[in-house]
């Protein structure tokens, strides 16, 4: 028994027959509860006076979904009136909204009242020192009066909102009045944003997300920048919820020093399988240098796709890029700054057991420098391809597939424009009989190939001239492929606790065509046009390591959501079931190849002193190396090593052997160390020369890079992560462009800055501070992107 006795409301019948009010301790139920409702009351202490319920010492009354805690609390059961101070304690309703004060009146039947000296907060639920999350927008709020106006609106004057703890929040907005619609958003009047009590920004009018419940329009937070090329960057953007499947943002920014750019983005989804993204970037650009040069321009994307009937499916990725000036000077990476290319392509197509259709229209730009005008556009449109995979004729052993093609194609650049509209009716029936003898893999293949142009072009010494008068390309292709058994060899000896298997895989290719004396006449569109003669064997031999561990435990992946729930027993409570297989890796693997050509000028096609570019070469590697007659090719090296998930090294390399030099080498580097990260890459090219009319072996092109980048966190990391990334050209000896970075996190925002710097030879030599300040279940404010961070 403990000093405050508690009993039932049942003690009020002896209470009513003194004279005199009687004070008991009770946890009772009132007489006239709210119209088919109950409430509950438990306090040291209650006076009773007609309706009307004085109750003082650890007060608790429970109604509806909501509950008052107080150290008084007088209560009248007709009306619902609710006179509360002392120690308040509000919590309930869907939001779990929560409300601490001094004191407070309220209607228990209207839910309606006032609050004094507030410190409150929406989808949290809180348990005396803990708090659980109920919603993915917890919403905290303060204020002198906070006013609740009806079931789930309140109206705070005088006071703040923020998603951080109100002990000591990072970040508040300052309001007179702030409308609150819990569940929806709040409407701030006359407010300021402060960071660590300092004022940032003033705003007549804003409005904060409570909860995500929908997209709501308006404007976003205003970004802000310095750039040495831009100068001083303030913008702001403008979002529109049109719809459940439709949306737009525009906006634009002031820069100081160049003019105004303007962005905008409109995103759809009319079906559940379909979708539109349209992306602008422009800039009204004043001038640069002392010429002011106009380096202003628009960057256009678009990407569609939508699933059609009759299972047809839809794409389009289409791209226009008015100058690659204006790409040069304003894209924010160096990736995007330096590419060249601008690819469009809209297509139509269906799959069916193995057969394939295309419906297809493209368009391919080539910038070949700043100047306007010097880009190359190869067109295709209209294009029907029909094509399919090997499919067994009848009971034969006989393998068909076919690939044939029906297209209006063109080619523009400065010195060779052909007519607006070339057709091209392109016909590649094939047939293997693959069969196995004794573990050997044997493919013969025997293919017939007829291409009709209804354009040539006509050698000269230059790119040619093109000329209105058809041509037709025959070819006779025949091919075997030998695969020897795989040699194998389980080693004894384990390597940390893994059991270790090499294999070797060799093959052999031999390719014979014949029929193509017509190489120099044909215009090069695309890849079907490069076909030569040939008669080339290629070998080659793939190793493989691969690991199995030996212990109990083994990296494995969860299963999918259709087999896991299959699993019989499995409730959902213990550890989740994962299907874990064999625990074997493959951790080395290495490929190399290498092609003899028995016809070393294929065919009268090879044109000594320049780059020659047929599709036996392109196959094999990127670098156009044949620039003489020649027996053998570089030797194509491919190696990867994953020892682990968080560790990936890849090298490529083409070894020329006649020459006795490396024409291309790319090496990359991964690995990662709990928070710690390292990446880093090297590129080398050589290739031949552009053809020069007045010297034929012009200097070769080379191309030696270096790219490295180390850091330290993530993203949504607590605490500090920091990253930084450079890159260097050998060749030239500079640096292209470098970046710093750094983040940290507190529990309800996070403060990003970066410095970048960007070299591009006199279009553009620029450094960037850009800076992003994160706000928990609002946004991000400033000019640093996510999708360009570095981690």
């Amino acid at each position: 028994m403990t000093v405050r006795n508690r009993i039932f409301i049942t003690a009020m019948l002896l209470c009513h027959l003194l004279v005199w009010p009687c004070l008991v301790t009770s946890q009772l139920r009132p007489a006239q509860p709210l119209p088919s409702e109950e409430v509950t009351i438990e306090a040291d202490q209650q006076e009773k006076i007609g309706e009307i319920y004085n109750l003082r010492g650890h007060v608790h009354i429970t109604f509806r979904e909501f509950e008052i805690r107080a150290d008084e609390i007088t209560y009248n059961s007709t009306t619902g009136d609710i006179t509360a101070s002392g120690n308040l304690d509000f919590n309930g309703g869907p939001n779990d909204l929560h409300i601490k004060g001094t004191r407070a009146t309220y209607n228990a039947q209207k839910e309606t009242g006032k609050f004094y000296d507030v410190v409150g907060t929406t989808g949290a639920r809180v348990r005396g020192r803990h708090v659980l999350l109920t919603s993915s927008n917890p919403f905290a709020f303060s204020g002198k009066v906070v006013e609740k106006a009806g079931r789930n609106r309140i109206i705070v004057h005088g006071g703040t909102v923020t998603s951080c703890t109100l002990e000591n929040p990072k970040w508040t907005f300052n309001a007179e009045k702030i409308d609150v619609v819990i569940g929806e958003n709040a409407k701030l009047y006359h407010s300021t944003f402060r960071l660590a009590k300092i004022p940032i920004f003033y705003f007549p009018f804003a409005s904060l997300p409570v909860e995500r419940l929908g997209r709501q329009s308006g404007f976003l937070i205003p970004s802000i920048g310095q750039s040495s090329r831009k100068g001083f960057i303030l913008g702001e953007s403008f979002y529109w919820a049109i719809n459940r499947s439709m949306d737009a943002t525009v906006g634009a920014e002031y820069w100081s020093r160049r003019g105004w750019a303007q962005h905008g983005e409109f995103r759809a989804r009319p079906t559940e399988l379909s979708n539109v993204n349209v992306r602008y970037f422009g800039v009204l650009d004043r001038g640069f240098g002392d010429s002011r040069q106009n380096q202003g321009g628009q960057d256009i994307v678009m990407t569609s796709e939508a699933a059609l009937k009759f299972g047809f499916r839809g794409v389009a990725d289409l791209n226009y890029l008015s100058s690659y000036v204006f790409r040069q000077a304003f894209s924010e990476t160096f990736t995007e700054a330096v590419n060249s290319e601008v690819k469009s392509t809209a297509f139509v197509s269906k799959a069916y057991k193995g057969y394939y259709f295309n419906a297809l229209g493209s368009r391919y730009q080539n910038f070949q420098s700043t100047n306007r005008g010097d880009l190359i556009t190869i067109l295709r449109i209209p294009s029907i391809d029909l094509a399919s995979v090997d499919q067994k004729l009848g009971r034969s052993p006989v393998y068909i597939s076919y690939d044939v093609a029906l297209q209006g194609v063109s080619r523009r650049e400065p010195t060779f424009v052909t007519n607006n509209i070339v057709g091209r009716m392109d016909l590649f029936p094939r047939g293997a009989i693959p069969f196995h003898i004794g573990g050997w893999n044997f493919r013969p293949e025997l293919a017939l190939r007829n291409t009709f142009y209804t354009q040539r072009k006509l050698p000269d010494s230059g790119v040619g001239t093109p000329a209105d008068e058809a041509i037709n390309r025959r070819a006779f292709e025949t091919s075997l492929e030998i695969r020897p058994p795989v040699l194998s060899r389980v080693f004894d000896r384990q390597i940390l606790d893994h059991k270790i298997k090499h294999t070797i895989e060799p093959e052999f290719v031999y390719r014979y065509v014949n029929g193509v004396d017509n190489f120099s006449r044909i215009i090069r569109f695309d890849a079907r046009d490069i076909l030569s003669d040939t008669n080339e064997i290629g070998f080659g031999v793939t190793n493989r390591i691969f690991a199995k561990s030996n212990r109990v435990k083994v990296e494995c992946a969860p299963l999918s959501e259709t087999s896991r729930f299959e699993q019989r027993g499995w409730t959902g409570t213990e550890e989740e079931p994962k299907d874990c297989g064999a625990g074997v890796r493959e951790v080395f693997t290495w490929e190399l190849f290498q092609e003899y050509f028995f016809d070393t000028k294929f065919g009268n096609a090879l044109v000594p002193g320049q780059r020659n570019a047929f599709t036996t070469t392109a196959e094999l590697t990127g670098i156009a190396f044949l620039t003489e007659p020649r027996r053998f090719s570089p030797l194509v090296s491919r190696m990867r090593i994953r020892t682990a998930r968080n560790t990936d090294i890849e090298w490529q390399f083409d070894y020329d052997s006649p020459k006795g030099r490396i024409n291309a080498s790319t090496a990359l580097v991964n690995h990662r160390i709990g928070d710690f990260f390292v990446a880093g890459s090297h590129a080398y090219l050589r290739a031949p020369g552009e053809v020069n009319v007045s010297t034929p072996t012009s200097a070769p092109i080379e191309f030696n890079q270096f790219r490295w980048m180390v850091g330290y966190g993530s993203p949504n990391k607590r605490g500090i992560s920091a990253a930084a990334n450079i890159g260097f050209d050998v060749t030239s000896k500079f640096l292209q462009y470098s970046a710093v970075q750094t983040t940290y996190n507190w529990d309800c925002c996070g403060f990003s800055v970066e410095y970048r710097r960007l070299a591009l030879g006199s279009v553009r030599n620029e450094n960037q501070f850009r800076f992003a300040l994160s706000l928990a279940n609002l946004g991000t404010f400033g000019t640093l992107r996510r999708q360009e961070r570095l981690f």
